[in-house]
């Protein structure tokens, strides 16, 4: 019906400005037909009235069935503010996560064991705390969500039994990947979150990985003489839009 109607407003107006040409053309050389005309001018005067009325009729009907309110620009809409799809709940219980995380992997940085422990018993305590409950309403991330919320509990009770600094940092780096497949897999949207590595954590093609909430990040592995070493791999980032770092 509406392309019905918008067909009719472009033609209906192109035949009014042609129809003395048409006239033209179709009575021009009949003279009977023209006789016939002259003795009946209602006719000429009468189709035109029908276009005009017709063409009011159009705009009268448009208006009423199609007409919104909105603005005849079409074009995209503004992209909305930052808002998380996650409730409060579950973004504050997934920041304290990653909050003890990261002053865990400061402690690794310092090789300060009584701190790892610590602090890895903080990233514990927060994920048994952590509010998955809220992802049932979409089971398949639930359930998928599940095994590196497990995982990660497991490598933590090594991070804070293992005698071994290196065995530490060996769960630190399946920690670490579990914890990075569990933002993807929520598609964490409250900041951006750094997949760093360090390429000789564990010797020559040995890497090693951690999340920073900065580009520039202490390397939790510690090389011989503190060589330097790590740098940003990926970005996890499900922001709506961007937003300065922290």
């Amino acid at each position: 019906m509406k392309k019905l109607l918008d067909i009719l407003a472009i033609v209906i107006p192109i035949v009014l400005l042609l129809l003395p040409l048409l006239k033209r053309i179709i009575f021009g050389k009949a003279k009977k037909v023209e006789n016939i005309i002259s003795r009946h001018p209602f006719i000429i005067r009468f189709t035109g009235t029908f276009l005009i009325v017709a063409l009011l009729l159009i705009g009268i009907l448009r208006y009423i069935f199609y007409n919104d309110g909105s603005s005849s620009n079409h074009g995209p809409k503004p992209e909305p503010l930052g808002v998380s799809k996650h409730s409060s709940a579950f973004n504050e219980s997934l920041q304290n996560v990653l909050n003890a995380y990261y002053e865990m992997t400061d402690a690794f940085a310092s090789d300060d064991t009584t701190a790892i422990r610590a602090s890895a018993s903080l990233v514990k305590d927060a994920l048994d705390n952590f509010n998955v409950d809220e992802l049932k309403k979409d089971s398949v991330i639930y359930l998928t969500a599940l095994d590196p919320v497990s995982n990660s509990k497991a490598e933590l009770e090594s991070i804070i039994l293992d005698p071994s600094l290196q065995e530490k940092r060996g769960s630190l780096n399946i920690l670490s990947d579990n914890l990075r497949n569990l933002l993807v897999v929520v598609k964490y949207d409250l900041s951006k979150v750094y997949w760093q590595e360090c390429d000789e954590a564990f010797g020559d093609g040995k890497p090693g990985n951690w999340l920073s909430r900065k580009t520039e990040s202490r390397n939790p592995y510690r090389l011989k003489n503190d060589k330097p070493c790590g740098a940003p791999k990926d970005t996890i980032n499900y922001m709506a839009r961007d937003l300065p770092e922290n």
